[in-house]
């Protein structure tokens, strides 16, 4: 399980580690989106250094409108554990997001009054 903690406008942020193809390990703050169906979503400029693998190109309806993503071969540890998943890397995509997918195998616990927040 892993702790978050709420960001100045309420959202819901974990650290994780992205894990570029040499293996270094990049922590990075993440916000937990539910409007995202996908596992994790990343700027163009985020992807620089990791070396995933292309994969293809896909089109998403995102709050902007429609957007053609790039989809990488990635690599993240979440607490402690190592995952191989798509990642979607788009142009201008503001904060790296955890997508809706990761609560088909983690549980969410969300009680703002008690400022916890975990995912395990």
């Amino acid at each position: 399980m892993i702790l978050g903690l709420f960001g100045n406008d309420d959202e819901l942020v974990f650290e994780i580690e992205l894990i570029g193809a040499d293996g270094l390990e990049l922590p990075v703050d993440v916000i937990l989106d539910t409007g995202f169906s996908g596992w994790l979503a990343i700027d163009e400029q985020d992807l620089q250094g990791l070396d995933w693998i292309y994969v293809q190109t896909r089109a998403l309806r995102t709050a902007r409108g429609e957007a053609d993503f790039s989809i990488y071969a990635g690599q993240v540890r979440i607490d402690g554990q190592t995952f191989d998943i798509p990642v979607h890397v788009g142009e201008g995509v503001s904060e790296v997001l955890l997508g809706r997918q990761w609560l088909k195998n983690r549980r969410l616990v969300v009680d703002m009054p008690s400022l916890v927040l975990t995912l395990g």
